[in-house]
């Protein structure tokens, strides 16, 4: 599948940042302004990792004579910061090659001025030439949102490592500070903050999108550090007993599902995206305080069958990209604009880290039925597209091989199929592109407190 996907970017795409596998041509997102070569970038280590050998020297090649940050264009820091960013670190510690730390340093420099606002939270917005940030438009009362600069921590932690300027770890312990000093709502995080007052946006609260990653983030900058990070440890297992008495709600029907929350009041839908949480939970079950380990680990089998159930109930057998429990529905996408399929990865995610923690046969077979779903419905000619309506044989594609698929959706299938020790978890984390990044020894984490 990986060769089917990198061959007819590299046919019809390359240097581009994604595919278009049906119109056979390029696709660029607006998310990364002017910058170049997503997939190349985003796919690096799953080519290492995958030993494929020829491709990765092509795509290594690539970075050194194309890679280049001086365009004068608005990025997302999230997005750039994820994808390229973790990327190029991911390259550096798996292959040992200077130009990926190189470049991932040189961009996380040109990142810098996003954190340019009275209180430290970046904008979600950067013009990488002339440093000017913004907020999203629709962002409620110009805010920054949660799971963008919240999700910059592992990578930043790195670059201070790789680069030995503090600059970078200080930018990312300064958003902790700001978010600990503020009154949260029933312990929970509004999706919202703005960075001019550093006060709370309209009280929105979700673990899909716009929040998600943000507590991903929280647990893994804990284990990331060897386990030194209290603070991340804190915030962390604070947040989840939040989540779990204000949003994990169970259907009639007998399925856990994590609701949205506005205001006090629940929407009873949960997003493809927020699938990544089953495997979260079950990755900090071990850290768990007070016995809880157990039912970490049954939080996470329990989102999973339920999200297992939103692939198996369409015709499909790939899940929609939100699916309701109200009116009589469970685990269905009840309206057309969230009926669509993109080639996510999250609930593969929550499969490969079940599988890894638990060794139920189950998760690998689920995996296999995605597998079969995906090439039945996705592969096409020109390489893997999205799907317009996953209840609906008729197949409508939606034209665009993400750089996600290559970098996230085939590594975590990759890893559900392969032994525990290729990449084992006590010595490597994934950043929220399935970017693995080494666990820092107690002592590099010493060497950072002392440089400062």
């Amino acid at each position: 599948m990986m060769k089917h996907a990198w061959d007819n970017y590299k046919r019809y795409a390359w240097g581009l940042n994604e595919l278009k596998p049906i119109s056979k041509q390029g696709h660029s997102s607006n998310l990364f302004g002017n910058i170049q070569g997503a997939t190349i970038v985003d796919a690096l280590d799953t080519l290492y990792i995958m030993e494929m050998k020829e491709e990765f020297k092509e795509a290594k090649e690539w970075v050194e004579q194309n890679l280049d940050f001086n365009v004068n264009a608005e990025i997302s820091v999230f997005e750039v910061n994820i994808r390229f960013v973790g990327g190029l670190l991911s390259a550096y510690y798996l292959s040992g090659e200077e130009i990926f730390r190189k470049k991932a340093v040189e961009l996380g420099e040109k990142l810098l001025p996003a954190f340019n606002t009275p209180t430290g939270i970046p904008w979600a917005l950067l013009n990488i030439k002339s440093g000017i940030g913004r907020n999203w438009p629709w962002a409620s009362g110009g805010s920054s949102i949660l799971a963008e600069f919240g999700t910059l921590h592992l990578e930043f932690i790195h670059l201070s490592h790789l680069s030995g300027n503090p600059v970078f770890a200080e930018k990312v312990m300064n958003i902790r500070k700001v978010l600990n000093r503020l009154d949260k709502p029933e312990g929970l995080y509004p999706n919202y903050l703005n960075p001019s007052s550093g006060q709370w946006g309209q009280h929105h609260v979700s673990i899909g999108g716009l929040g998600d990653s943000f507590y991903e983030y929280l647990l893994k900058a804990w284990l990331m550090s060897g386990k030194t990070d209290e603070e991340g440890r804190k915030m962390y297992y604070d947040a989840v007993q939040a989540i779990e008495t204000h949003l994990i709600r169970k259907s009639s029907g007998g399925l856990t599902y994590i609701a949205e929350w506005k205001g006090g009041l629940l929407e009873h839908k949960m997003g493809h995206l927020t699938c990544f949480a089953g495997g979260m939970f079950a990755l900090g079950a071990d850290g768990a305080p007070n016995d809880k380990t157990g039912h970490h680990i049954e939080l996470g089998a329990e989102i999973a069958r339920t999200c297992h159930e939103s692939y198996d109930r369409t015709s499909m057998k790939l899940g929609p990209e939100a699916f309701r429990f109200d009116g009589g529905v469970e685990a269905i996408a009840t309206r057309q604009n969230e009926k669509y399929y993109i080639l996510r990865p999250e609930v593969i995610e929550t499969y490969m880290y079940m599988w890894r923690l638990t060794h139920d046969p189950k998760y690998r077979q689920w995996g296999w039925e995605a597998v079969e779903a995906l090439e039945k419905y996705c592969r096409v000619d020109g390489g893997y597209s999205g799907i317009r309506d996953v209840y609906n044989n008729r197949q409508s594609h939606d034209d665009v091989q993400q750089s996600f698929f290559l970098s996230e959706t085939l590594k975590y299938l990759y890893l559900l199929f392969s032994e525990d020790d290729l990449l084992p978890f006590e010595h490597w984390v994934f950043n929220t592109e399935a970017h693995p990044l080494p666990i820092l020894d107690k002592e590099d984490g010493n060497k950072e407190e002392t440089q400062k």
